[in-house]
């Protein structure tokens, strides 16, 4: 099993804040670094739970993404299969 992690910024779009996001994927496929750094950098802009859903998509694995938004803690979690 491999495990990436890192980190992004997305503006929220209700608010227009900046949020920091902490993405870990694990996999037991490699996944290139370059395509985890392509598939973040193209996201500027959405809500929590819809970055996970296009991670998810763009890179496959178990995925976690972890932010705070407002005061309150999101852990989003993203299943293969």
């Amino acid at each position: 099993m491999n495990t990436y992690r890192h980190t992004l910024a997305a503006v929220c779009p209700s608010d227009c804040e900046l949020i920091i996001y902490r993405l870990e994927v694990r996999s037991p496929a490699m996944i290139y670094v370059e395509h985890i750094k392509a598939a973040t950098a193209i996201i500027k802009k959405g809500w929590h739970e819809q970055i996970a859903d296009r991670l998810s998509e763009a890179l496959g694995g178990d995925q976690t993404i972890i932010a705070t938004h407002q005061g309150v803690e999101i852990e989003t979690v993203r299943l293969s299969g």
